[in-house]
């Protein structure tokens, strides 16, 4: 099963590649979306699965450009936070910066998809409030999930790295556990993929919130890690990209969602590298 998953997922990148790459339409109109529903997915693959092979090349071949062991560089990305943040910036930024240019091509921008300049004191207010939404709907359903699906390990922990980070280097794990993931992941996410899902309106609404988080939650099984596939995580990013969702509904913008992320990333930041929860 998760092969196919895999495969699937590869398959819609490859799509997502020759979309990015293919001529661009003439009937591009400015500040429409001018992508497909298909498009939305398959493109927002293409920039998360080039985005970690290209930064993954740039962090661990150009060292070695200059006499830099591979090892070195393998255990200073692996052990160090200042090279996990780096190679978390590295890959963020050629995600982003692929998003701008599919975008450009279009005739589109950030704006389109929600991420205006402008934030509203309402924007944090409603994350707080759906935050302590989600919070419920989620001890709701775990609830459920260990009455009725025992064979999934609600303790399993997921791999988020930065272990045994000293004091100082905490404001870095910060930008890279919480301010990092909200932007960006909200942008291309939240407001490229279901942006372009809604849009068009050739598929029903509740078809994109599913579809949407979905592909959310199966990013968050930690496949490829060498671990067992993380359920309980993607379990919890399915319930919080509704709600992340429902924001995007409400406000017409990214801010509110980004807020909501933050919120819920600096909870677990607190919990692990402050008050040492396990």
């Amino acid at each position: 099963m998760q092969f196919s998953w895999i495969s699937l997922l590869y398959i819609l990148a490859i799509y997502g590649l020759v979309r990015f790459f293919s001529r661009t339409p003439e009937d591009q109109q400015p500040k429409k979306v001018n992508w497909s529903p298909l498009e939305s997915v398959a493109v927002t693959l293409f920039i998360y699965f080039f985005g970690q092979l290209f930064g993954g090349l740039i962090i661990y071949g150009l060292p070695t450009l200059f006499g830099i062991s591979q090892d070195s560089v393998v255990q200073w990305v692996g052990d160090d936070a200042i090279g996990q943040f780096i190679t978390i910036l590295v890959v963020d930024a050629i995600s982003i910066f692929l998003l701008l240019r599919f975008l450009k091509k279009r005739n589109n921008s950030l704006r389109t998809i929600g991420f205006v300049k402008k934030i509203k004191l309402s924007d944090f207010g409603y994350a707080v409030g759906y935050y302590m939404l989600y919070f419920l709907v989620y001890l709701l359903i775990i609830q459920l999930v260990i009455n009725f699906i025992p064979a999934v390990d609600v303790d399993q922990k997921q791999q988020i790295g930065f272990e045994a980070v000293s004091q100082w280097k905490l404001p870095i794990v910060f930008i890279s556990l919480v301010v990092l993931p909200s932007l960006v992941e909200e942008i291309l996410v939240r407001g490229f993929m279901y942006g372009g899902l809604r849009n068009r309106e050739k598929i029903p609404k509740y078809l994109a919130i599913f579809i949407t988080s979905f592909v959310f939650a199966i990013a968050h099984l930690q496949f490829g890690s060498g671990e067992k596939l993380l359920w309980i995580a993607a379990i919890d990013t399915f319930i919080l990209s509704i709600f992340l969702i429902a924001l995007r509904e409400k406000t017409g913008r990214l801010w509110s969602p980004i807020f909501l992320h933050a919120i819920k990333n600096s909870i677990a930041f607190i919990s692990i590298f402050i008050l040492k929860i396990n």
